[in-house]
């Protein structure tokens, strides 16, 4: 990876939609360089291309994050489990007190308490859970590039 897919992913994290001639032009190559690059991109799975909707805007006013204490033979089969479920939107192994941490979004409190004690307290070696319940907030974007 080079500076020019480092460009087009960031002109790609401004802007999903910006058309191919657009970030030509902005990166000082032709359109069909950044068409190239983009499908390589895409096919070596180092971007997706996807819609970042506003869950509060789509009916989903409880937002979560979860931290899940689990057995210790069981945490990658575990992840993968809660990966699964409808309403997880990220999953990561971590280090620390907890060894996943799962951002869910559901409808209104009432699913959200559902979903940790029946979805989530269904899986094996799930041993505890710690809900942080979002309030507000204040930046949504998932760009690492700048």
């Amino acid at each position: 990876m080079d500076e020019l897919d480092r460009n087009i992913i960031s002109q790609l994290e401004k802007d999903g939609r910006a058309s191919n001639a657009f970030i030509a032009r902005e990166s000082g190559v032709s359109e069909g360089t950044v068409r190239r690059r983009l499908k390589k991109l895409i096919d070596d799975e180092i971007i997706n291309v996807v819609a970042l909707p506003d869950p509060t805007k789509l009916g989903y006013d409880s937002e979560a994050l979860i931290g899940i204490q689990i057995d210790p033979d069981k945490v990658e089969l575990a992840a993968n489990k809660v990966a699964k479920l409808d309403h997880t939107r990220w999953v990561a192994m971590t280090t620390g007190t907890y060894d996943v941490f799962v951002w869910v979004t559901l409808p209104n409190p009432e699913a959200l308490g559902r979903f940790i004690r029946i979805e989530i307290g269904a899986i094996e070696g799930v041993r505890r859970t710690e809900t942080f319940v979002n309030l507000q907030v204040m930046k949504r974007q998932f760009g690492i590039l700048k």
